[in-house]
C-alpha cells in the first residue's frame, strides 16, 4: 500500500526494444522463402543468355521455385497458424514447416501460445465501503485454441486486459477496503475465475491474477496508520495489565 501516486517502480523492460527484437527474430521464418525467390530470379536472368530449350527449363525451374516460396511457411515451436480456404476455416498448422495453396489458403497470422503476462489497473474505484482507491494488477494467460482466439474475438490482445480491468473494477465495488488489503490472494483467485469464464469461449485461459499494489488517499492512509497504532497500544496495555494482575495474585499468595 502506498500513498504516493507519483511513485514509479524501476522497470528494466523496454517495450520498444522487445518489439524490435521480436520483429527481427520473426524475419528468420522467411529466410528459405527469400533464398528460393533469389534463386528463381537468378534462373530467369541466366535463361536470357542460353539456348531456347535450356531457357525453357530455367524458366520452368524459376516458376517452381516461386510457387514453392509462395507456398512454404514456417511456424516456431510456440506458434500455431489458423488457415482459411475460400474464406472458411479449415485447420490449424504448426509448429514447423508446412505448405499452403497460394491465393487459395489465407493465413490468419502466427498465434503465440506461450504464457503471456499483462499488467492492468483500475483507477479511482470506490470500494464497498465508499473508499476511492487505485489498484494495479497483472494477469498470466495463454491461448489453448489458436482458431478460437483468432475467429471468436477481433483482437484478443486488447480484449483480455480490458476484460480483466472490467472484472477488477466490479470485484472492487463489491469488496471492502479491509478485505482488499488482507485477502489479496483470495481476491486474485476470484478474479481469475471470473476472467476464465469470459475468455474460455475465445480459446484463452487465465492462469492467475495477482494484485501488485493498492493505493489509497494520503489522508486515509494516515488514518489507517493511526488506527493501527492505537490498536497496538491497546493490546500492549491489555498485556501489561494482565501481567500486573498475575504479579498481584502471586504476591497475595
Amino acid at each position: 500500500m502506498s500513498g504516493d501516486k507519483d511513485f514509479t517502480e524501476t522497470n528494466e523492460f523496454n517495450p520498444l526494444l522487445r518489439v524490435i527484437n521480436k520483429t527481427v527474430f520473426s524475419i528468420q521464418r522467411y529466410i528459405i522463402n527469400i533464398i528460393l525467390l533469389i534463386a528463381a530470379v537468378g534462373l530467369i536472368f541466366v535463361s536470357r543468355g542460353i539456348g531456347s530449350s535450356q531457357a525453357i527449363l530455367s524458366i520452368a525451374g524459376a516458376v517452381i521455385l516461386i510457387v514453392t516460396a509462395l507456398s512454404l511457411r514456417v511456424a516456431f515451436e510456440w506458434e500455431r497458424v489458423p488457415l482459411l480456404r475460400f474464406g472458411r476455416f479449415t485447420r490449424v498448422k504448426g509448429p514447423g514447416m508446412f505448405f499452403i495453396i497460394p491465393f487459395v489458403d489465407v493465413s490468419c497470422g502466427y498465434i503465440d501460445c506461450r504464457i503471456t503476462v499483462t499488467d492492468f489497473s483500475a483507477e479511482k474505484v470506490l470500494t464497498k465501503d465508499a473508499v476511492p482507491i487505485f489498484v494495479d494488477a497483472i494477469i498470466f494467460w495463454m491461448i489453448w485454441d489458436a482458431a478460437k482466439a483468432k475467429l471468436e474475438v477481433e483482437n484478443y490482445l486488447y480484449a483480455v486486459p480490458l476484460s480483466a480491468k472490467t472484472a477488477l473494477r466490479d470485484i472492487i465495488g463489491k469488496t471492502t477496503l479491509a478485505r482488499l488489503l488482507t485477502d489479496r490472494d483470495e481476491i486474485g483467485q476470484e478474479l481469475q475465475k471470473i476472467l476464465d469464464a469470459k475468455t474460455n469461449p475465445w480459446g484463452i485461459t487465465s492462469l492467475s491474477v495477482e494484485i501488485k499494489d493498492i493505493i489509497v488517499p494520503q489522508e486515509l492512509e494516515s488514518a489507517i496508520s493511526r488506527e493501527a497504532q492505537a490498536e497496538r497500544e491497546k493490546n500492549a496495555r491489555i498485556i501489561l495489565g494482565s501481567a500486573e494482575i498475575e504479579l498481584a495474585e502471586q504476591y497475595s499468595k
